[in-house]
């Protein structure tokens, strides 16, 4: 865990250099991780590379710099692919633009008004229901681009065809079995290394080696397969949106695009940013700084044609497990970006795209947490588990809005038993052993973002004690954000007593 918790102002020059070390450090491990997936999430959403990495220059140099969760990296997520996919085929690459400012807008707004918080509300059953259904939708649709194929337009075209390639029915079959050749190459490498590196290279991410092995090999052997295309200078795959451009918002569904855009931005961000305050003992994040941060970035990512962005776990949990201390180290990786597409475009058009494909599948299986799913049956009942199924199943046959709307419905059920009690109040008092927090009513994730507040806002010295003796419930929100903040206080060595509780509430004691 990164204990760093004294702000770099305050520290001595000496600290502040040592600090600034790491921080450099960091910054170089959190570019290797970003570089491949910058273009593989792009390549994946439907456009060329060089958008994914236009993403990751913006979300290091401006969001980095203006963000409430210092240390949370943003750029392209495997999370907006599908959907952004989506809007390509049927609006045109044009399109995105446009759309892209409409959600930063949104989000921007959204932060101004403080509703950071209740994007965190959204149960965790859906959130990862979501991300599992995206990456069933990755996985089937990179499976193709490892055999040198595009995806075909649907999840369920992807799915159908995927016996036909194994089977060897695609039209340039020798052309196809050298790139699957060089995506399993990349596959062996990256999980390989993954497993075995050698200790003093243990942040050298496993997708970058992948995808040098790939890239060497194809090189040396002069393999005939589909390589990255990138433009000789970064700036000539800035695409401004026209005056004209900007018609298509008039559409309704393109507005409704937007919006889920900046909704599903958001809750990824915000709950990515949760969990990197689990990470380390440093600052807390600011939410609707945060999100205000993110809404800049993805108005700036609109106006230049690139990919939307959302803060991002991987290379987020990165940054933290290679010393980060301040954002220096999430805006330097956008430097480095910058230098590296800048300087050495001719490297990455060696890249096999199969290689790429071959990242991808390996993230989105990633996605698929089936121990998340057992982790709410076991701990919350059968309802929680069933959320993330359907929303998961949703997502693949339908589409992504429809899963986390269908999904957000089916929690509204968790409220029926507690329909008559559903306020929550809190009392604070001040007592010679500390500070109590009474907690009366039924803690629904209608409740989270108050008591969230009231959580973060107890003083951080001195001993705690939360009285459940008049909750009536608790739901599987509430009680997950009341699990990790009783284990963050409790790692930071604070004293809580938890009591009066029964049930679910019982265990926290």
């Amino acid at each position: 865990m990164n204990t760093a918790t004294a702000p770099l102002d305050a520290a001595a020059p000496e600290e502040k250099a040592r600090w600034n070390v790491r921080d450099l450090t960091a910054s170089i491990v959190v570019f290797l991780v970003a570089m491949p997936l910058c273009m593989g999430i792009a390549i994946a959403s439907g456009v060329p590379p060089e958008k994914g990495l236009i993403t990751g220059i913006i979300g290091g140099l401006v969001v980095g710099a203006l963000a409430g969760s210092p240390l949370q990296v943003s750029g392209p997520a495997a999370g907006l692919a599908v959907i952004v996919f989506e809007l390509v085929r049927d609006q045109g690459l044009s399109a995105l633009g446009p759309i892209l400012m409409l959600a930063g807008l949104i989000q921007v707004v959204a932060g101004v008004f403080r509703l950071g918080g209740w994007f965190r509300a959204i149960s965790p059953a859906v959130v990862h229901g979501m991300l599992a259904g995206i990456g069933v939708l990755i996985v089937i649709g990179q499976f193709h681009v490892l055999f040198d194929s595009k995806p075909l337009p649907s999840g369920l075209e992807n799915l159908a065809a995927m016996p036909g390639r194994l089977l060897g029915l695609s039209p340039n079959m020798a052309a196809a079995e050298i790139a699957l050749a060089l995506a399993l190459v990349t596959i062996g490498v990256m999980l390989g290394w993954e497993k075995w590196r050698p200790a003093a290279l243990k942040l050298v991410p496993g997708a970058l080696m992948g995808v040098m092995a790939s890239t060497l090999l194809a090189f040396a052997l002069g393999l005939d397969v589909t390589r990255v295309v990138v433009p000789e200078n970064i700036a000539a795959a800035i695409a401004l949106p026209d005056a004209g451009a900007f018609s298509i918002l008039l559409n309704p569904s393109v507005i409704g695009a937007a919006f889920a855009i900046a909704f599903i931005a958001s809750a990824e961000t915000l709950l990515s940013a949760a969990a990197v305050d689990r990470m380390h003992d440093g600052v807390r994040t600011n939410y609707n700084k945060e999100l205000r941060a993110q809404g800049v970035g993805n108005l700036l990512c609109g106006a230049a044609g690139a990919l939307p962005m959302t803060g991002v776990i991987v290379r987020s949990s990165a940054n933290v497990q290679a010393g980060a201390t301040t954002r220096l180290s999430t805006m330097l990786h956008g430097v480095w970006i910058l230098g590296f597409v800048a300087l050495l475009p001719w490297l990455l058009r060696e890249i096999p795209m199969a290689a790429l494909g071959a990242v991808l599948v390996v993230t989105g299986a990633r996605l698929v947490n089936f121990s998340h799913a057992r982790h709410l049956l076991r701990d919350y009942g059968v309802l929680p588990a069933m959320i993330w199924a359907v929303t998961l199943t949703l997502v693949v046959v339908e589409d992504l809005l429809t899963g986390v709307l269908v999904g957000i419905a089916l929690s509204m059920i968790e409220l029926m038993p507690h329909f008559r009690r559903l306020r929550l109040r809190m009392e604070q008092s001040e007592e010679a052993e500390g500070h109590t927090l009474a907690l009366d009513g039924a803690a629904t994730f209608l409740a989270l973002p108050k008591l969230s507040e009231r959580l973060d806002g107890l003083p951080r010295q001195g001993a705690v004690r939360i009285d459940f003796s008049r909750c009536s419930a608790i739901d599987h929100t509430c009680a997950e954000l009341l699990k990790d903040w009783l284990q963050r206080r409790r790692a930071s060595g604070g004293k809580v007593e938890v009591f009066g509780g029964s049930g679910r509430m019982a265990e926290f004691a």
